[in-house]
């Protein structure tokens, strides 16, 4: 990010464009930054449309050229900054606009899910109370042995699919406790209840940061976002636990300058599950974050969904990258 002159002369340039460039920010200053782009007359034209107020902002794609390295595709977006003599210009790499167009259809599926669950599940809730009750009078009015047994069916379909609508419901009901969070402790505890579940087979890592500060968040959402996760790898290892060379990473990391939909934090947490496993099926990688959508045989679909709920309550994010043979589920959530 550079802010500019209407000229297109460099008056602040901040260190990732630094990075980018291979230059420091003492040389930049008042440097044209029209030059460092292989079509400097696109940005000219663009700092001179939006100083003009014919825009309040505009966009477009260009290359960026750097030092002793290969040209670099950037998306470019140029706003005001409330000084008519000054502009800001973002040059944001291709593969970084992508992934945060990606975050925001996260976030905003994510919304529509949950407002689908919870109609959803309100409609389901109300009927299957009637139609258990109804199954247990029956039941009471019938002598025959084999004709209770259809009764007694109906009431355990009712109980189970009351169980489902319970936990669909569960994260909008529980109130969010917020308390101070060592976020390996989290991972600590997560650790010794998939290792509980799992004693043989399987090598659980812990690559942690332990510079990482305490935050404000509810503690056991976190447990059971991160638990779902790993439980989720641990069970798709089951072939590699049989061979006994299963690996699971537990791996905390601190990021800087993260957005995560459109807001940019200056730091965040960035906690990764790494397991060695086949990958998520193609099938399902776009939606495995949808209600019900499950790439093992006997899973509910519910345990992704749930973690991205309880993330996203702590107004982060996970990212899923896959591939046969390791499979990253990243958790960012924005640190103070």
């Amino acid at each position: 990010m550079a802010v500019v002159r209407s000229d297109g002369n460099i008056i602040f340039a901040n260190s990732e464009l630094e990075d980018a460039l291979g230059t420091s920010q003492r040389l930049l200053m008042g440097e044209d930054l029209s030059d460092y782009l292989t079509d400097h007359e696109v940005l000219l034209n663009a700092l001179k449309g939006v100083g003009d107020n014919e825009v309040g902002a505009l966009r477009f794609d260009a290359w960026l050229k750097r030092t002793n390295r290969d040209v670099l595709p950037v998306h470019v977006i140029v706003s005001q900054t409330g000084d008519p003599n000054e502009l800001v210009v973002e040059l944001l790499p291709i593969e970084q606009q992508s992934r945060q167009e990606r975050e925001e259809r996260l976030l905003d599926q994510s919304q529509a899910n949950k407002e689908l669950i919870r109609n959803l599940a309100h409609e389901i809730k109300n009927p299957l109370g009637g139609i258990r009750g109804a199954a247990q009078l029956l039941e009471m009015e019938i002598d025959s042995k084999e004709l209770t047994e259809y009764t007694r069916v109906i009431i355990h379909e009712a109980d189970r699919l009351q169980t489902l609508v319970d936990r669909l419901l569960a994260p909008h009901r529980r109130p969010h406790v917020v308390g101070d969070v060592n976020i390996h402790e989290v991972c600590e505890r997560v650790r010794s209840l998939i290792l509980a579940e799992f004693p043989k087979g399987l090598r659980l890592v812990r690559d942690y940061d332990t510079s990482i500060p305490e935050f404000r968040g509810d503690r056991e959402q976190l447990i059971q976002a991160v638990l779902n996760i790993a439980h989720n790898a641990s069970s798709a290892l089951a072939p590699r636990i049989s061979d006994g060379d299963a690996l699971l990473t537990l791996q905390t990391r601190i990021a800087r300058q993260v957005t995560i939909g459109k807001q940019r934090y200056k730091l965040a947490l960035e906690l990764h599950v790494i397991d060695n496993g086949p990958g998520v099926p193609d099938s399902i990688k776009e939606r495995i974050f949808f209600p019900l959508v499950s790439g093992r045989e006997g899973g509910s679909g519910l345990g992704l969904t749930l973690a991205q709920t309880f993330v996203q309550q702590h107004q982060g994010l996970i990212e899923c990258d896959s591939e046969p043979g390791k499979t990253d589920f990243k958790i960012l959530i924005p640190l103070p």
